[in-house]
């Protein structure tokens, strides 16, 4: 029994750094790092959310653009057919577009105007401002001449 117990202290004694720092090393992050994280993390989304909403609510504006240029498209394959003299109609254009547009001009030698209306009245207004086409009631123009 006390050769036992010999082998036992000399375990100890020769390894009583490891089980010392076992005792009081346990293994997770303080209450600071956690902190610094949290806040690293917030001033991200700070930042990424307004860019993300902003970018969002631009595709709208773009969405009306891009019905435009497809309506144009559309009237210029309508007057491919040398039989068609009228400016025509959104109805007679065989295209689907997401906003409300119309088409203006009286005499299509001349120039046609396309008013594209944005309906989710999304676009942003300083991206309204910005651009000429736009008349800031989320109505867009595009002039084929």
């Amino acid at each position: 029994m006390y050769s036992k117990l010999k082998i036992e202290i000399n375990f100890l004694k020769r390894y009583k750094h490891f089980a010392m720092r076992s005792l009081f090393h346990t293994a997770g992050f303080t209450i600071i790092e956690l902190m610094i994280i949290i806040a690293i993390i917030g001033l991200l989304a700070a930042i990424a959310i307004p860019n993300f909403i902003s970018y969002r609510n631009k595709t709208f504006c773009s969405l009306a653009e891009t019905d435009a240029d497809h309506v144009a498209a559309a009237i210029a394959d309508y007057f491919g057919n040398p039989s068609r003299v009228n400016t025509p109609q959104i109805g007679d254009l065989t295209i689907s577009v997401n906003n409300q547009v119309d088409i203006i001009g009286a005499d299509p030698n001349m120039h046609i105007t396309i008013q594209v209306t944005d309906l989710s009245h999304r676009c942003p207004a300083d991206y309204q401002n910005a651009h000429p086409h736009w008349d800031g009631n989320y109505v867009f123009f595009k002039e084929i001449r």
